[in-house]
């Protein structure tokens, strides 16, 4: 079931399994503030059993451009456009966020973004290919992120 998250009160409501599921939770609520404020959109999440899809199409890409596997379990995922632009999430349970940034109309306006939540170690899978800079925010604490360009059409 689909359920719309909660920036003002914080739940880990679909986190529960993970291990950093209160930072994960304020991670999710930060993207959630951000596209409530800078789309007028409310970030809405689902589980991965009901959206395959979603999960799928970002797997492609992560594969396709940089031959990368995420080894942590799914948990959910969101997937909207705004202003032209497709956005796709995947929210792990180690507390990763992985996000696809794709326009629909301008290919040098497409991007991978990782999210990592505090408390969580760079997975195995990112470690050695990605640096991480960090940012505050009082919903998520310390957030660690790094990014890459999409060159496929997808």
């Amino acid at each position: 079931m689909a359920n719309k998250v909660d920036f003002k009160n914080v739940t880990v409501a679909g986190l529960e399994s993970s291990p950093v599921a209160e930072t994960l939770a304020g991670l999710r609520a930060n993207e959630a503030r951000y596209f409530k404020e800078k789309y007028n959109y409310d970030f809405v999440v689902s589980p991965v059993t009901e959206s395959r899809e979603t999960y799928d199409y970002v797997n492609k890409i992560l594969e396709n451009e940089r031959s990368l596997k995420i080894s942590s379990k799914p948990l959910e995922v969101s997937e909207f456009i705004v202003e032209n632009i497709k956005f796709s999430y995947v929210i792990y349970e180690c507390g990763l966020v992985i996000n696809v940034m794709y326009s629909l109309d301008n290919p040098k306006k497409r991007a991978v973004g990782f999210k990592l939540s505090e408390g969580m170690e760079v997975p195995k899978e990112l470690e050695s290919k990605f640096k991480f800079a960090r940012q505050r925010s009082k919903l998520a604490g310390t957030i660690r992120g790094s990014f890459f360009v999409i060159k496929g059409e997808y």
